[in-house]
């Protein structure tokens, strides 16, 4: 006995139902996001024109290893560590690394130890 042929699927269908089952996004779901988009800009740029304006930008900060040679060249005798340290308001590790630049550099020199002053 022959097989009994079923109602035929329509192309359409077969469509839909794959992109819906992969998610594939349809026309019409692209078109409420760009609508959504849209109305998410329209908001901040309302946004940033109500906003008050923003501050001057501050100066541009000293460098190390200038902040510490000022330091050691107001002082005559020169300076220990620790001085330098509650001067400039750094930490350790960068006083150790500018006074060995500066070192290296020349324009400072060692007293004795803990002890530094400007050339």
């Amino acid at each position: 006995m022959p097989r009994k042929k079923g109602k035929s699927i329509s192309f359409d269908a077969m469509v839909k139902f794959f992109m819906h089952s992969y998610e594939i996004p349809t026309k019409r779901d692209v078109e409420k996001l760009m609508v959504r988009l849209d109305r998410l800009e329209s908001l901040l740029t309302a946004a940033s024109a109500n906003s008050r304006p923003r501050a001057a930008r501050p100066r541009a900060a000293v460098p190390a290893t200038d902040a510490v040679l000022d330091v050691i060249k107001r002082s005559k005798q020169g300076l220990k560590f620790a001085d330098i340290q509650t001067k400039t308001g750094f930490v350790d590790k960068k006083i150790r690394n500018t006074i060995f630049r500066l070192h290296k550099l020349g324009k400072i020199k060692r007293h004795s130890r803990g002890v530094y002053i400007a050339i």
